[in-house]
């Protein structure tokens, strides 16, 4: 039953039921909600230092599976709790999924081989998590302790395009964001203040709110006197003002049946990954690379991390754990007290373990996104030099999905784009070609939409499909909302002396702020056992 409510002897809507509607007819319930201040930050709040508040242990040895960022705070933590720790990677680097490439950098594909980075030197990109948001604290953290710089991560940017292929009249060709955000803005606020100022969708709110919402979404859509959307100064100029007689020519607006043969506003080009609250404004990223704070922790724990050491068989016992490794010296064997597992459950999967059943099905069943990005070098930063672009993302509807511009090093000589960023069923076609045909694809759909390819690419990429990618096999874990209560919980719980962690044991998957948290999750839940203290 709709809820309703009175005003001035009159039964109204509640605001709940306002927006429900305005959100089904234009998708702007959000600016409806701000209106009404009625939408709050949540901020993900950093958890305390423990090794100022937390009593020394008696030298536990506990043994971490996998140095990415869940492993490598947990063994820092742990460290300055007093207990002994070892770390057994796989790989010969530390980090996992937080992965910047440079020249000399490698990775393995388990169909494709190894590749390694031939950029020049200073040239980067970030093959694993490239954006930290502002309110991440427990990321912000750690930067502030080791002492990270940050800078700014332009992850919205109206200039940056959208490119539809297809038969309308605006597809084939590189559509300026802003233009087509002022566009639709302008179309649904028309649409909206229609149906407000006569009353066309009986929605009998009350006069005030009426002409305050009516207000507003003029506003918000640039509409004229009659409520109609002619376009306006926000979509851009065909010519910019300047000094003199020059106030400038506003470019017309795309007609609204244009937008949407052309595909402008399908799934493709949803706005919902730029006001996402984990995508929202301002986002950061570590200055020179995101692997900067992973490089801090290794540091700090080189004595304790033994790389290029892959777990084959892991004994969980009730009294301790047992894990047998290979290295290069050959099969090794070390015993711990109590184990922290953080090795992507997709890995884990198939490595000999006597885990008990729940946990077993739930690492066996989880499943992980498929994802992929390449980054290519070009010898003139023509993005920024020939059309104004700095940071910032493409969107396409092709195979590349995405072309990121970089938010760093602005008018350098020389620069990275990632040419293209794609999930799902992109990541599943892209990833099964080589990486020489995965660079064709890139440089081809590429120059679709900046010719400037042509000139200025200089032939050097490196493409990691991360699901294909040897000792990960997958981006990030996903979960329906049934298996939120079934694996997830089960993983949640350790299982005689293994604790598991990691982003996939988080609300927070595929973000490095979720891999800390449950690293440090799993530390004071050890500490808890082994102390008989309950840790908040």
């Amino acid at each position: 039953m709709t809820e309703k409510s009175t005003y001035k002897g009159q039964t109204v809507p509640t605001r709940r039921e306002f927006l429900t509607r305005l959100g089904m007819l234009t998708g702007l319930t959000l600016p409806g909600m701000l209106s009404w201040d009625l939408l709050h930050a949540a901020p993900v709040n950093a958890l305390p230092d423990m090794a100022d508040k937390l009593p020394n242990p008696d030298s536990k040895n506990v043994i971490i599976l996998g140095a990415g960022l869940s492993g490598l705070v947990a063994a820092y933590e742990l460290n300055k709790l007093g207990y002994k720790c070892t770390v057994i990677e796989a790989r010969e680097r530390v980090g996992g999924r937080v992965f910047t490439v440079r020249k000399g950098s490698f990775s393995e594909e388990i169909t494709n081989g190894k590749l390694t980075a031939e950029f020049d030197e200073g040239q980067y990109f970030n093959a694993g998590p490239s954006r930290i948001p502002h309110f991440h604290e427990v990321t912000l953290h750690y930067c502030r302790e080791f002492g990270v710089k940050l800078e700014v991560y332009n992850n919205i940017n109206e200039a940056a395009y959208y490119f539809s292929e297809g038969n309308g009249k605006l597809s084939n060709r590189k559509i300026k964001k802003g233009t087509l955000h002022n566009d639709m803005r302008g179309y649904t606020a028309e649409l909206l203040a229609k149906s407000l100022d006569s009353s066309a969708l009986d929605l009998p709110v009350t006069k005030e709110d009426t002409e305050k919402l009516l207000e507003y979404v003029r506003a918000e859509g640039a509409l004229d006197i009659d409520n109609i959307y002619k376009g306006s100064s926000r979509r851009g100029y065909i010519e910019y003002p300047a000094a003199g007689l020059y106030p400038g020519t506003v470019a017309n607006p795309h007609p609204l049946n244009d937008i949407i043969q052309s595909g402008l506003i399908g799934p493709d080009f949803y706005g919902v990954a730029e006001y996402v609250y984990e995508l929202q404004q301002t986002m950061l990223q570590m200055t020179g690379g995101n692997d900067a704070l992973v490089l801090e922790f290794e540091k700090r724990l080189r004595s304790n991390i033994l790389l290029n050491a892959e777990v084959t068989k892991i004994i969980n016992g009730d009294e301790g754990v047992t894990i047998l490794y290979r290295n290069k010296k050959g099969n090794q064997q070390i015993k711990g007290d109590f184990c922290i597992n953080t090795i992507p459950l997709k890995v884990l999967s198939d490595i000999d373990h006597n885990y008990a059943s729940n946990h077993t099905r739930a690492i066996d069943k989880t499943a992980y996104i498929l994802c992929g990005k390449i980054g290519m070098q070009f010898n003139r930063r023509f993005w920024e030099e020939d059309e104004e672009i700095f940071g910032g993302i493409t969107h396409t509807n092709n195979e590349i999905y995405q072309i990121f511009y970089p938010s760093n090093d602005y008018l350098s000589k020389k620069g990275m784009l990632i040419g293209y960023y794609n999930l799902n069923e992109r990541a599943r076609i892209v990833g099964e070609l080589s990486y020489a045909e995965r660079e064709k694809l890139a440089y081809e759909k590429g120059l679709l939409i900046h010719p400037q390819y042509a000139s200025t690419y200089e032939r050097k990429s490196f493409s990691v499909s991360w699901h294909k990618t040897k000792y990960s096999l997958g981006g990030w874990g996903i979960y329906s909302e049934k298996e939120r209560h079934s694996f997830y919980t089960a993983l949640l719980e350790p299982d005689k002396r293994t604790y598991f962690a990691g982003d996939h044991l988080t609300y927070l998957n595929g973000w490095m702020a979720g891999a800390l948290q449950s690293g440090r999750t799993a530390v004071k839940a050890i500490h808890s056992r082994v102390t008989g203290k309950t840790f908040l």
